[in-house]
């Protein structure tokens, strides 16, 4: 069912919203970046060096931004946007913009706790999405935090608990968990979570530690097919489309892909309100002086944002896209 912050009667309403964006050629998504700082240390992302100065560079209102892109898709992002002590007035804020939308945030959970989880819930998130690559110490490993990963599921428990219906895992597919992807799955499911995949890239920092390569690519294809069947079997968990897990194994084999729409569909604005097309690019203007966007050749990633933006919009995607609430198995 979907999550009770969102009615069967809205789908509609973001079908006829999504189409009138994608008409007009503005923006579907907008990732509000509150801040580069981040306290884990990825390999593959060096936000975790920015210095502690950037703060005071950092906007504290994305409400004009908003006004002006009005957008379906909101996403508080960063860096670790949980640094910002002021988060939940800058979600509240946003959310009083009129105007139909959905609101996520992504963290790597390392200072979600259940009090800070429930006041960004009563703030206006209608979604959280927790990076999760392996079910293990080598997620606490990855990210740099140690007990990351038992710290996760203790705030899931704690979250569903307090009713906080629609928590998704955000796991990166690289060339060391392949054998990790359904076991995901199915711990999500059995506590009544979602998933959703994307795959590594190295455009980020150059990190090119798992990228997939060889003889992985037969077992990519093997661990996409199961995802697919488990998908198929059980709607609601993997929040991916098919056509988006379809693709991966295309992309990993270097073939030929459609031009990215970074910058139509989807666009990020920089904690001084400065627009970048894609996460992995440098900013072009502030959001005020915005210009639209043309597709590019670039086939440097495969993040989700970009193989949602080109997947076909169907019923069963927006009905999962918009808060699927599962029951613990």
């Amino acid at each position: 069912m979907l999550s009770a912050r969102f009615k069967p009667y809205h789908v509609p309403l973001f079908i006829g919203k999504y189409l009138w964006k994608v008409a007009s050629r503005r923006p579907v998504l907008v990732h509000f970046e509150v801040t580069e700082r981040c306290n884990a240390r990825c390999g593959f992302c060096d936000y975790w060096k920015t210095p502690a100065s950037a703060k005071q560079y950092e906007l504290d209102s994305f409400v004009d931004a908003t006004r002006y892109f009005n957008p379906m898709l909101v996403t508080w992002t960063g860096g670790e946007p949980l640094l910002r002590r002021d988060l939940e007035q800058m979600v509240a804020d946003v959310d009083r913009v009129p105007g139909l939308k959905y609101t996520t945030l992504i963290t790597h959970g390392g200072m979600l706790t259940p009090e800070r989880a429930q006041s960004l819930w009563a703030a206006g998130i209608h979604q959280f999405n927790i990076s999760l690559d392996y079910l293990d110490g080598r997620h606490d490993v990855a990210r740099g935090i140690p007990g990351l990963t038992a710290k996760i599921f203790d705030a899931v428990d704690a979250m569903r608990a307090r009713g906080i219906d629609n928590i998704r895992f955000n796991t990166v597919i690289k060339d060391d968990n392949l054998d990790e992807l359904l076991p995901i799955v199915e711990r999500a499911a059995a506590i009544g979570c979602g998933v959703n995949f994307s795959v590594y890239t190295d455009s980020k920092n150059g990190n090119r530690d798992h990228l997939l390569a060889g003889p992985q690519l037969d077992d990519l294809n093997d661990a996409v097919e199961a995802l697919l069947d488990y998908k198929r079997r059980r709607r609601g968990v993997i929040t991916n489309s098919d056509a988006y897990l379809e693709q991966i194994p295309r992309w990993a084999r270097g073939d030929a892909m459609q031009p990215c729409r970074s910058g139509l569909r989807t666009i990020h604005l920089d904690p001084t309100g400065h627009v970048k097309r894609c996460p992995d690019f440098p900013t072009d203007f502030h959001w005020r002086d915005f210009k639209r966007y043309e597709p590019i050749e670039c086939n440097a990633c495969f993040y989700a944002c970009r193989g949602e933006a080109q997947a076909p919009l169907r019923f069963s995607r927006v009905r999962d896209v918009m808060g699927t609430a599962h029951a613990p198995e």
